[in-house]
C-alpha cells in the first residue's frame, strides 16, 4: 500500500516537473536485495539519474564516465560520488529526492545515509526529501531533519474486507475446500491483525 501512495507522489512530482527547471529522483529500498542497497548504489543511482536528466556540470558527467572505465568499472568511491552530488544538486533550480521503503534499506547503514542527505539539503535548501517507510523508522529521520513533516497512511479496512474477499473467491475455485465459516475467520483474522499494527 505504501509503496503505491509513494509511487502516485513520484509521479505527480514528475507531472509536475515537465519539462521544467525540476528534477525529481527516487530509489526504491528492497528487504530482499539489501546486499546492492548500499549508500554508495544510492547515492550513485540518484547521481545517474540526474546525469541522465541533462543540466549538470560536465565535470560530474565526466567523472562519472571516467570512474565507470578504471580498473573493473568499480566506479567512484562514495566521497567522490557525494561531491559529484552536491555539484549537481547545486546546479539545479529546485530537486525532489524520493526513497520508498527506507525501512528495508539495512538500518546499520541508515545513520550514514540520513546524514549524507542532510548533508546536501543543508549545502542546497531547494532540495526536498521525500522518504517513506514503517512507523519505527520515524525517529531515526526525525534525528536528523528539524521539522520533518509525518503524513501518517494507513490502509482503508472496507478496502482490505473487499480485497480479501475478491481474493479468496478467486483462489477458492470451483472446490469445496473453504465453507463460509472458516471464509468469515480468514478475513476476520486478517483484520484483526492489521488493526493491531
Amino acid at each position: 500500500m505504501a509503496r503505491n501512495t509513494s509511487s502516485l507522489v513520484i509521479d505527480s512530482l514528475c507531472e509536475q516537473a515537465g519539462d521544467g527547471d525540476i528534477a525529481v529522483v527516487g530509489f526504491y529500498c528492497d528487504f530482499l536485495a539489501q546486499q546492492e542497497q548500499t549508500i554508495t548504489n544510492i547515492m550513485g543511482a540518484i547521481l545517474k539519474q540526474l546525469a541522465c536528466g541533462g543540466d549538470i556540470p560536465k565535470y560530474v558527467r565526466g567523472a562519472f564516465q571516467k570512474a565507470k572505465w578504471e580498473f573493473g568499472g568499480r566506479g567512484p568511491l562514495l566521497e567522490d560520488l557525494m561531491r559529484m552530488l552536491r555539484i549537481a544538486v547545486a546546479s539545479l533550480p529546485q530537486i525532489f529526492i524520493c526513497i520508498d521503503a527506507l525501512d528495508e534499506f539495512p538500518p546499520k547503514n541508515l545513520p550514514e545515509l540520513l546524514g549524507s542527505l542532510r548533508d546536501i539539503v543543508r549545502e542546497s535548501p531547494s532540495t526536498r526529501i521525500l522518504l517513506t517507510g514503517r512507523p519505527h523508522i520515524r525517529r531515526a529521520i526525525e534525528r536528523y531533519f528539524a521539522g520533518v513533516v509525518v503524513i501518517p497512511i494507513s490502509p482503508n479496512m472496507g478496502d482490505v474486507r473487499d480485497y480479501l474477499e475478491m481474493r479468496l473467491d478467486r483462489d477458492g475455485g470451483q472446490d469445496d475446500a473453504m465453507d463460509d465459516d472458516l471464509r468469515a475467520d480468514i478475513v476476520r483474522t486478517i483484520l484483526d491483525k492489521m488493526a493491531d499494527m
